[in-house]
């Protein structure tokens, strides 16, 4: 572990740590703010589990997302919630392990397409079902789970996301993923079976994404099709991961406290605007910040020890 990376390490465990106590001290709009927060930094951390290493860009984000809150949804009269949270991890896994099967092996904007047109799918599958076999393209979470618990439940996943990225990362699965990022090709030739690594990470980045769906889906007393699947998740969990820095587990966090705190201003001033907003932010990304704001720390950090050694 390099110094910067442990550096990292204590700063999340800090950070954990005092985002721990925000439900003892407000449980009104900063609670609100904090589940979303916290939200956003599980799902872009486990869209980096998958995407940071092997530089596939998945839209796919909502699909499961959504799909974790309509088991929830619809099966909450049948089952406990534990339960449900625990099929929905697994339905998330599965769609994810058919749906890498079947396009893992497109590339570039191919794959982008597919993911993204994924969650517009599904969607459209839901409403088609509710509306033909029920009255109404929606159902009621009626719970008594209020945010406190959403929150530190999402506080524990997230913990659970990083182990996982830890465990990865020094694994050989993590050093199969790095040459897969880099190469491809190179990968093959060294007897990797690049599907398989590849449709595995999307299974885990899948069944997370899903297990959030279905512990947020409480939070909202009435979901529906046009809610639970939208593309501007998809999107944001994108933009959040990138601008944090996607090359570094660690890295989403930075973009997603920042980022939502200024997405919720956006949105309370300029609610009609919203796609546009984002489509400039993502640009500005892309362009200014490629490698995110760990990618500028560390690069000043390279000029500092170049500077430190230098000046010995």
């Amino acid at each position: 572990m390099t110094r910067l990376e442990l550096y990292g390490l204590l700063a999340g465990i800090l950070i954990f740590t005092v985002a721990a106590f925000l439900p003892i001290f407000n449980t009104g709009y900063a609670l609100s703010l904090g589940v979303t927060i916290a939200m956003y930094t599980v799902l872009s951390t486990s869209w980096t589990l998958f995407s940071g290493p092997t530089h596939y860009i998945s839209l796919a984000t909502a699909a499961f997302f959504g799909l974790g809150m309509y088991v929830v949804g619809g099966g909450l009269e049948l089952l406990p919630f534990p339960v449900l949270v625990l099929i929905a991890a697994l339905v998330g896994a599965v769609l994810a392990g058919f749906v890498g099967l079947a396009t893992l092996r497109l590339s570039g904007v191919y794959f982008v397409i597919f993911t993204l047109g994924l969650a517009e799918l599904i969607r459209q599958l839901m409403t088609w079902g509710q509306t033909t076999l029920g009255t109404s393209s929606g159902l009621y979470v009626l719970t008594n789970i209020d945010e406190k618990i959403i929150y530190w439940e999402l506080l524990v996943l997230a913990g659970f996301v990083y182990l996982i990225g830890w465990w990865i990362n020094r694994s050989r699965l993590g050093f199969a993923l790095r040459i897969i990022g880099n190469d491809e090709t190179v990968a093959k030739h060294s007897g990797i079976n690049t599907a398989l690594v590849k449709v595995f990470l999307f299974m885990i980045s899948g069944s997370v994404a899903a297990t959030t769906g279905a512990l947020l889906a409480p939070r909202w007393t009435y979901i529906e099709p046009t809610i639970a699947f939208s593309p501007m998740l998809s999107f944001l969990v994108v933009i959040m991961a990138l601008i944090g820095g996607a090359h570094r587990l660690w890295g989403p966090v930075f973009g997603v406290v920042p980022f939502a705190l200024v997405w919720d201003l956006i949105t309370a001033k300029f609610p009609n605007q919203t796609a546009l907003m984002l489509g400039i932010a993502f640009l500005l990304i892309v362009y200014a910040i490629p490698h995110g704001f760990v990618g500028i720390g560390e690069k000043y950090w390279a000029k500092y020890k170049h500077w430190k050694v230098k000046n010995v």
